[in-house]
């Protein structure tokens, strides 16, 4: 099964342009599957059925696997082996009639508009890094960009004139993302201010946030920038990055933005996975009453 795993994640990352991120998590649930069905003397993927394929979920379940990862996890068969027909490796698809497990969807978590004045307010520009870390936190709340969208992103594609983000996200497609005056304020004196400072001799990087040695944040850096700046802001303990985004979608549909922009800000490619926001904004509307209604 090994070739036809990486012809599939080759497939991934050319035809589908998919995140190396996301190519890993395929190969884990995939080596996964080949692992099992080598125990059990199946070598190749025509010798899989249907019920070998529920007798593998239902091992992972046996280990422990959450049902949110398992719904991944028949995701990730669903697509390998529908791959597989498609290619002409197999004449008939043992995944397609695989059921997922339902969830309960989990509400994330968010940072009140208070709370996220206070991080901000909190950081003294004076501080070496700390013009970067500020234009870091105001553009995560500012635009609502993932971790990797952030370390990624490019000065080239910051217009400064209009406010306006050029994006790269999931599936290399590209969106325009306007941010607030707070933002482009920190982001510009970052520039002017420090960055200058961080860029070293005979090394160039167009990336907008550095590090002390010149080179990109990486994704793990940037969530102890965000754990660190939160602590000193005496914010409770288990702040991330991701907890901003959370908190930029919230606020705007607190604010009454129309679900269809946050969904375009976002990236989201469908619209169900916006909607989790509309919950949230419930429950904001829930405790609005009851805090101010003569009998709530």
């Amino acid at each position: 099964m090994e070739p036809l795993i990486d012809s599939f994640i080759l497939f991934l990352a050319t035809e589908r342009g998919l995140s190396p991120a996301y190519q890993s998590s395929v190969r884990q649930s995939l080596d996964a599957l080949a692992t099992w069905a080598a125990g059990k003397k199946l070598t190749h993927a025509r010798d899989l059925g249907t019920d070998d394929l529920s007798a593998f979920l239902s091992q992972r379940r046996k280990e422990g696997l959450s049902p949110s990862s398992q719904r991944i996890l028949v995701v990730h068969l669903k697509i390998f082996f529908r791959f597989l027909v498609s290619r002409r490796h197999l004449e008939h698809d043992p995944a397609e009639p695989l059921l997922a497990p339902k969830t309960t969807a989990k509400l994330p978590d968010t940072l009140s508009a208070a709370h996220v004045a206070k991080l901000l307010a909190s950081i003294n520009r004076d501080h070496f890094l700390a013009r970067r870390d500020l234009a870091i936190l105001e553009l995560f709340y500012s635009s609502g960009l993932r971790l990797s969208e952030l370390c990624q992103f490019r000065f080239e594609n910051y217009d400064e004139e209009d406010g306006i983000l050029r994006v790269t996200g999931k599936g290399n497609k590209t969106r325009l993302v306007p941010i607030g005056r707070k933002a482009i304020d920190a982001i510009n004196d970052y520039l002017r201010n420090e960055r200058p400072s961080l860029v070293k001799s005979g090394k160039t990087s167009s990336h907008l946030f550095l590090s002390v040695r010149g080179g990109p944040l990486s994704p793990d850096r940037v969530r102890q920038i965000v754990k660190k700046r939160a602590e000193a802001a005496g914010l409770p303990p288990g702040i991330y990055p991701h907890l901003l985004r959370h908190s930029f979608a919230t606020h705007l549909l607190e604010g009454g933005a129309d679900l269809r922009v946050i969904q375009e800000l976002l990236g989201h490619a469908d619209i169900s996975t916006t909607q989790i926001y509309t919950h949230l904004d419930q429950k904001h509307l829930i405790e609005t009453h009851r805090s101010f209604h003569p009998r709530g």
